[in-house]
């Protein structure tokens, strides 16, 4: 039988994609389901049962990791991994991150319906906290397999509620053992939806993933003093509004003289006291920003470190606080070249590009070869409940997987 000929079942895909979407799905469509929440739980559980149906094992680590295992007929060799994460932001979609669990469910059925052996082991994987919706930050947990984090300063950290990872983590009923985690593999595949508009604008089904990009966040904070906001004559204010305005526009002067690869963004405003009558003393912004070349972002480093209040026209105080930062990975090449001709094998037009968005298999990349695979979003639309990729480009995608993976684990 030529590998080519063995597809997963599209209807069948579509299926599982709504029952899983069905914890926690919202009324408009999308899904809302955070971390270790009661209906993270829920779908843990129903993901465990639809794997121990296949004849898999299933076992978590310290992190709550999800592991399921689909034995090969040598059972000491490197397994081939696939994997992504089950949870979702508030209000996010049906298939960020939970469609590249869903593929390697769907080709360990295939394999099984088909009465394929593997030769090596084929595991699923469920990564824990990928979102960092609840508790930051993002990919939390593939950065402790990683030792990107220290497990002990994960556990402390807390939810908006006051609650902590640690005891999330041991209410939840998935708190294993350290020695379960994944230390080596063959190799860790993760399919995702591009959560951008590049792949639909060009008109293509596949991305071939390189590398994830390299990013940096600041946290800005600029300091004035309040005053009342009748009586205060404007030349003797001290307006931190004002000045963090001057500050935005300055570095949006100078970011967009730098490579137009380069994207950046302030997300997060607060203004105090935020009172209409007050005018403001204290205003944090943040500024992440993100590149595959390391010296764009010293650059856009340099140009933050280097602000003050704009010739300090507001005379207010400019205090910058570098949050983190993130180096440009890059996947195996073999592994790549690997998922580039299974794209080929099915007659798929695709690119390569790199992810602007952070992803398991960046941290994961660093110590087991790993690649990823992109299918268009509609309207680049993630992160929302709109968010749709075509029940065909997802099969297109676990497809892609699929070739993958039987050349890997089965030849």
């Amino acid at each position: 039988m030529e590998k080519q000929k063995v597809l997963i079942n599209g209807e069948r895909l579509k299926n599982t994609v709504e029952e899983f979407a069905d914890f926690g799905r919202t009324e408009n469509n999308g899904v809302t389901r955070l971390a270790l929440s009661e209906i993270d739980l829920k779908v843990r559980k129903h993901f465990k049962s639809e794997c121990e149906k296949l004849g898999m094992t299933v076992v978590w680590d310290d992190m709550a990791n999800m592991y399921a295992t689909l034995q090969g007929i040598d059972e000491d060799a490197l397994p081939v991994v696939m994997g992504s994460h089950l949870d979702s932001v508030e209000r996010g979609g049906r298939f960020d991150g939970v469609l590249g669990v869903l593929t390697g469910l769907e080709v360990v059925r295939t394999l099984v319906e088909h009465d394929i052996k593997p030769q090596v082991p084929i595991v699923v994987a469920n990564i824990t906290n990928e979102e960092g919706a609840r508790f930051e930050p993002a990919m939390m947990c593939s950065g402790v397999l990683s030792g990107w984090f220290d497990k002990s300063t994960m556990l402390q950290v807390a939810d908006p509620n006051g609650m902590t990872f640690g005891e999330a983590l041991k209410n939840s009923g998935f708190e294993g053992k350290e020695e379960n985690r994944l230390t080596n593999a063959q190799a860790f595949l993760e399919l995702h939806i591009e959560q951008g508009p590049v792949l639909e604008s060009e008109s293509l089904q596949i991305g071939v993933v390189e590398g994830v990009v390299g990013m940096v966040n600041y946290e800005i904070e600029v300091t004035g003093d309040s005053d009342h906001a009748g009586t205060t004559p404007m030349p003797m204010r001290k307006d931190a509004l004002f000045a963090a305005n001057n500050l935005i526009t300055e570095i949006r002067e100078k970011m967009n003289k730098l490579d137009d690869r380069l994207v950046y963004t302030m997300g997060r405003i607060n203004v105090s006291p935020n009172i209409h009558t007050v005018i403001p003393n204290k205003v944090v912004f943040t500024l992440e920003a993100r590149h595959q070349e390391a010296e764009t972002l010293r650059q856009v480093e340099e140009i933050v470190e280097g602000l003050t209040d704009s010739a300090g026209k507001e005379a207010c105080e400019v205090k910058t606080i570098k949050q983190w930062d993130r180096i440009t990975v890059w996947f195996d090449e073999q592994l790549v070249n690997t998922v580039e001709q299974s794209a080929k094998s099915m007659g798929y037009s695709y690119k390569r590009m790199v992810s602007g968005a952070g992803h398991d298999a960046q941290f994961i990349s660093t110590y087991i070869p790993t690649a990823m695979l992109f299918i268009p979003s509609i309207n680049g639309k993630s992160h929302a409940e709109d968010e749709l990729t075509p029940w065909e480009d997802c099969e297109n995608g676990v497809n892609v997987i699929l070739q993958t993976v039987l050349g890997l684990a089965v030849e």
